[in-house]
């Protein structure tokens, strides 16, 4: 036996499904239970989907994070400010 203490991690945080917005339209190649997963990565805030624009909205940070070839960028470099 190890002479280290056990470190136990603290259980993952994952808010329920009534304070995520759910996105108006869901891209094709991605369910709901995964765009509900995603968060702004400066707020750490819920984002909703644009389907007229692509875009994922952080409505707190007002930013637009955009997808490229079916994927979203969530960098900060690559987020549209939004008004």
């Amino acid at each position: 036996m190890s002479d280290l203490p056990t470190v136990i991690p603290p259980p993952a945080v994952i808010p329920s499904p009534a304070v995520i917005p759910a996105p108006a339209v869901i891209p094709p190649s991605y369910d709901r239970r995964m765009l509900e997963a995603l968060v702004c990565p400066v707020t750490q805030g819920s984002l909703i989907y644009d389907a007229e624009r692509g875009e994922l909205l952080s409505r707190s940070a007002n930013l637009a994070y955009p997808f490229r070839d079916g994927i979203p960028i969530m960098l900060l470099d690559e987020a549209r400010r939004i008004e």
